[in-house]
């Protein structure tokens, strides 16, 4: 027995005629009548009366009538949701991000793959970069925003955006009314940075860029969250350099100003395996192709 005997006996039992189920199924009446009766042959009772003038169930064909739109509509689900799902539409997809990618380019991501794809669930795991590299690798995240460079050959990347540094200084700090600042203004300032463990590259470049000043940097504080430099900048504890997109977070107690000096840049990519199968990735990168994120202009 296949789906299709069942299709037939339903529009045979829904019309009560067989030249009007014919004509629904777009098929000749005669094929229609030696489907029904093989069907009745394998279940080895009749589903229908039939006279010259009449169509009409039986017993057992009420019976089967119930149980095969059941059986019908359960498999038509059933293909529907699988194509949905090898299509990448629905089922749920893990998916990296660091803070900077927080504060510029994901809210705009999510909010655009979530148009495209409502029925895909997007798990959302804030980890630092060598972190989304361990679990990529493992298969434990799907895609992942995060800063080159990778040092690996199994994950794929590509950049979706960059951003110059800015300094962060308090409220109240005297070059706070500053439109633009030098690096020859901050000699005897104190600075806040990361770890740098955490981005060693641009730890690097940075204190490069205040070497080529003439100076090395005072760092007070290494400290992770962004957050967290952001209230010890509101604070006076030291100034920081840290990307412009922050100041969408709304910090209070700080401002946001731009240095004379070209500084580094924090480069964002998507990262998937190589070998990933998900039917969601596609979409994912879709999307965020799609999203043409720009690169803010430096003031």
């Amino acid at each position: 027995m296949e789906l299709r005997h069942l299709r037939y006996f339903i529009a045979v039992a829904e019309e009560l005629h067989f030249g009007r189920a014919a004509k629904r199924l777009n098929i000749t009446q005669q094929p229609l009548s030696q489907q029904i009766r093989q069907l009745e042959l394998e279940l080895d009772t009749s589903l229908f009366h039939r006279t010259k003038r009449t169509v009409r169930l039986t017993e057992a064909g009420h019976i089967f009538y119930e149980g095969a739109t059941k059986i019908l509509q359960q498999a038509e689900q059933t293909i529907q949701f699988t194509q949905q799902t090898g299509r990448g539409e629905i089922g749920h997809l893990e998916v990296g991000f660091t803070g900077p990618a927080l504060s510029s380019v994901l809210p705009q991501i999510v909010s655009r793959f979530r148009d495209s794809y409502p029925n895909v669930q997007l798990m959302l795991n804030e980890l630092r970069t060598p972190e989304q590299i361990t679990e990529l690798i493992q298969g434990r995240l799907h895609v992942g925003l995060l800063h080159p460079p990778l040092e690996t050959d199994v994950l794929n990347t590509e950049t979706i955006y960059q951003e110059d540094l800015v300094l962060v200084l308090p409220t109240n700090h005297p070059l706070a009314n500053k439109a633009v600042i030098s690096l020859q203004m901050l000699v005897d300032e104190p600075f806040i940075l990361f770890p740098r463990r955490i981005g060693p590259v641009l730890y690097d470049r940075i204190l490069a860029m205040f070497q080529k000043a003439g100076y090395s940097p005072k760092i007070v504080q290494e400290v992770i969250p962004q957050q967290t430099i952001l209230s010890l900048v509101s604070v006076g504890i030291g100034l920081a350099l840290m990307q412009r997109s922050l100041s969408n977070i709304g910090h209070s107690g700080v401002v946001f100003k731009p240095l004379h000096e070209p500084t580094p840049t924090l480069e964002l990519v998507v990262a998937w395996h190589s070998g990933s199968t998900h039917p969601a990735v596609p979409n994912f990168l879709r999307v965020v192709q799609e999203a043409n994120l720009r690169t803010p202009d430096r003031a």
